[in-house]
């Protein structure tokens, strides 16, 4: 299928056309038709599979020609809710790209900015509202965003925002909108909770699944190297002198983790940088902009920080610490090997790791090929000699004194 068989204002398909998108990506096949037909709609499908573009063409499709009157104020019809900064930043960029020849208006509001510029350009009217949780409640609650004529609600990254706490804040603005509206949920993974939101917020809704097998690039290269725990960041150093090239992704589990990588890389004379949730926006902002401008060849990161972050070519992936959550192994490696360009991951497996492949290998349906040939493999543990039961003699052929001791009285 092509973009131009889906049915989309011709103005749309040029932006897209511009954007050099041609052919839709599984999750935009399925969900831009349903979307399209005003259909309330559950997507799971992991990063990097084309998701903001699945939810952003039939928004923008669905409010053409809804223009209001000059006399009339703007009204705001479509709101996506994600939970970061960049997040917002990013959606809102595709807005603007895919809807650049229709008169609809988009805008980002999101914290750790000042709330006057955001004000003022919510009073001159939107159409289409992209916000983070926190910062959309904090402009209602100043009567800054009106949300009464709610059409499209769109809960983005929903697995995330219950990882950060966001879920209630979520239900708080739901009901700020019409009860009439259609809905769309686009999450990652699909727990419990997720779930349980779907069910109070959605009704008769249309799933759509996309499996991992079906979106793992077949042009990304696997590897895992098995290896002690504490020599992790030797075969790091030693991969990155000898044989990965390019911009290079490392995922650390832990924020810790990542700032003691990122500090004994800096001591190598590598060009990298790092973002975690501890780290200001500012200095988050910053490390991804010079990734993607080449100014580092290494970025670290934590899963929570990088999600949904679109960074196009990167070279090759590093998991130095395997995910305890299979689908995160897929986000992960969906970072590489885009736009039909080849890439490789690599990673790191620890004996007390070994179930987390195992489940990562379940979900993929194939093994992972196993790298035995470098410098840090599992030593396997020593055989002990089992000696035969015999009692020990000095050199004068008594008993020795440990023999005595130890041999049991039958009285």
């Amino acid at each position: 299928m092509q973009f131009s068989e889906l049915p989309l204002d011709k103005l749309i398909l040029k932006a897209v056309q511009e954007e050099r998108f041609h052919t839709p990506t599984l999750v935009q096949e399925k969900a831009i038709p349903v979307i399209l037909e005003k259909k309330n709609v559950i997507v799971a499908a992991q990063t990097g599979t084309g998701k903001t573009a699945a939810f952003a063409l039939p928004i923008i499709q669905l409010l053409l020609g809804k223009k209001e009157t000059e006399k009339r104020k703007k009204r705001i019809k479509a709101i996506i809710v994600t939970p970061t900064r960049e997040l917002a930043i990013q959606i809102e960029e595709n807005f603007h790209s895919f809807s650049k020849y229709t008169d609809l208006k988009t805008t980002a509001i999101f914290g750790g900015v000042s709330l006057d510029p955001q004000k003022e350009i919510l009073k001159a009217g939107i159409d289409i509202l992209i916000a983070t949780p926190g910062r959309l409640i904090d402009l209602q609650i100043r009567g800054a965003v009106d949300l009464s004529y709610i059409e499209i609600f769109v809960l983005d990254e929903a697995d995330l925002m219950l990882d950060m706490g966001f879920i209630n804040d979520v239900k708080k603005i739901e009901k700020l909108c019409p009860i009439k509206k259609q809905t769309l949920l686009f999450s990652a993974t699909m727990p419990d909770k997720i779930v349980d939101l779907a069910k109070s917020t959605l009704k008769n809704p249309v799933k759509i699944q996309i499996n991992p097998e079906e979106t793992t690039a077949k042009n990304i290269g696997q590897l895992v190297y098995k290896l002690p725990k504490k020599n992790k960041t030797d075969l790091c150093l030693h991969l990155l002198r000898n044989t990965i090239n390019g911009r290079i992704l490392i995922f650390r589990r832990t924020k810790f983790g990542v700032d003691k990588l990122e500090q004994t890389l800096l001591k190598n004379n590598y060009h990298v940088f790092s973002i975690h949730g501890d780290k200001t926006q500012i200095v988050r902002n910053k490390a991804i902009e010079n990734f993607k401008e080449k100014k580092a060849s290494i970025l670290i990161a934590t899963d929570v920080a990088a999600r949904g972050i679109d960074i196009s070519n990167v070279d090759a992936i590093i998991n130095f610490d395997i995910p305890n959550v299979p689908e995160t192994y897929v986000h992960r490696i969906g970072r590489t090997g885009r736009a039909g360009k080849s890439g490789i991951a690599f990673s790191f497996c620890s004996p007390d790791e070994d179930a987390y492949l195992y489940k990562i290998e379940e979900i993929l349906e194939k093994t992972i090929k196993v790298i035995t040939d470098h410098p840090y493999p599992l030593t396997p543990p020593k055989k002990v000699k089992v000696q035969p039961n015999t009692i020990s003699k000095n050199k004068k052929g008594r008993k020795s004194e440990a023999s005595k001791k130890n041999k049991k009285r039958w009285y």
